[in-house]
């Protein structure tokens, strides 16, 4: 090979070694971006909507006012915030703590098969439930529809902690919860008319007005500050992310008696 090829064939690995780096580099910022939203699931975005993500992130919109009204804490809920929300005996020293967020369609799967039974070991005095929600769905996949659904859950908690409990299971039935990419929750309208499914909602003035007043969209986005600000093995974990007594149950593809074993493994006798 001639002095002048040799010199070429360098010039263009050296080119081509520039150009992986630079693109590595821009991967690296904008996992960094997604991270602030909602942890490594957001990297789901790279596939084909980082760019609408990171500028639904940045823009302007309804959210960033609402973010500046006064919080407004749904009845049935402690903390400061009013962002705990505890089902069973809140004194009960076995704490089942769940992450979520109601766009995501494995958190879905999960309640679909193991809710119910999940549900009914807090009743029956087993352990409490802490439930913890995020929204950075609407980061990665565009719209609004985790952030509305979670004001429209504040509005159910409002009412009793049971419409909470059973609206929380009809947004996530398998009838009812649309595809992540679909944001069919960003609607008052369609949240209400779900909510007619509930007997304790059904033609309740007083959730469908805060539905669609919005009384709890600043509650929504405390929430949310809330999931983001837990933990970094929690956040970057995605979700659904379940602890029992500090400990991950690694829960999803699990049937409700697989789920239910590896909780009583880890509960306080």
């Amino acid at each position: 090979m001639s002095n002048r090829n040799s010199k070429a064939s360098k010039e263009a690995a050296r080119e081509r070694l520039r150009a992986q780096r630079e693109k590595e580099a821009k991967r690296a910022k904008v996992r960094r971006q997604l991270l602030v939203g909602g942890g490594v699931v957001a990297l789901l975005a790279i596939a084909g909507g980082v760019a609408f993500a990171v500028n639904e992130m940045n823009k302007p919109s309804y959210w960033a006012d609402a973010a500046k009204n006064t919080l407004v804490k749904p009845a049935n809920t402690s903390g400061a915030d009013g962002t705990t929300i505890i089902v069973g005996d809140p004194k009960n020293k076995n704490v089942v703590k769940e992450y979520e967020d109601l766009r995501c369609p494995i958190c879905a799967g999960y309640e679909q098969a193991a809710g119910d039974a999940v549900l009914k070991g807090a009743q029956d005095g087993k352990y409490q439930i802490d439930y913890t929600f995020a929204t950075f769905l609407d980061d990665v996949q565009g719209g609004s529809g985790s952030k509305k659904s979670l004001s429209a859950m504040g509005a159910a908690l409002n009412v009793s902690l049971d419409a909470f409990e059973q609206y929380h299971k009809l947004l996530y039935s398998k009838d009812v919860h649309p595809e992540e990419t679909k944001d069919e929750f960003n609607s008052a309208d369609k949240l209400i008319s779900l909510a007619q499914k509930v007997p304790a909602l059904k033609g309740n003035a007083k959730f469908s007005d805060a539905v669609k007043k919005g009384t709890f969209d600043k509650w929504a986005l405390t929430m949310s500050h809330k999931y983001e600000t837990s933990p970094q093995d929690v956040v970057q974990g995605g979700t659904p992310y379940v602890l029992v007594n500090g400990t991950q149950v690694k829960v999803p593809d699990l049937t409700a008696d697989q789920v239910m074993t590896a909780f009583d493994a880890q509960l306080k006798k």
